[in-house]
């Protein structure tokens, strides 16, 4: 199957953003190298869904080093105020879920029982 078979079409770089071919690769070898070198998509739907979760994790879960200690589309509004930024909330402690069926993790903070 073609890429045009795909749907894909090709788009020139604008004369006056010569950086976007490079985002763009960026971003594709992140999705390569994070995700895609460790499965094999057993049918298109298979690839489509596990991009797709791969997405919600790199905008959601992933931290950025760009972005100091933090990621994209953070949740900093439900995080309470702390004395240090190294230390965590009072009350508070840090849970890990499984991504893409256990190749990245992803922590946020829970509270704790009391």
């Amino acid at each position: 199957m073609g890429v045009k078979a795909m749907g894909v079409r090709g788009l020139r770089t604008q004369v006056l953003a010569p950086k976007a071919n490079a985002v763009c690769e960026r971003l594709v070898g992140s999705l390569r190298r994070e995700c895609l070198d460790f499965l094999i998509p057993l049918t298109e739907r298979h690839l489509k869904i596990t991009v797709e979760e791969w997405r919600v994790h790199y905008n959601r879960g992933r931290p950025h080093s760009s972005l100091g200690p933090g990621v994209p589309e953070s949740n900093r509004n439900r995080i309470p105020a702390r004395g240090h930024r190294h230390k965590l909330p009072a009350g508070h402690g840090i849970a890990k879920t499984s991504v893409l069926g256990g190749l990245h993790p992803e922590y946020h903070l829970v509270k704790k029982a009391a």
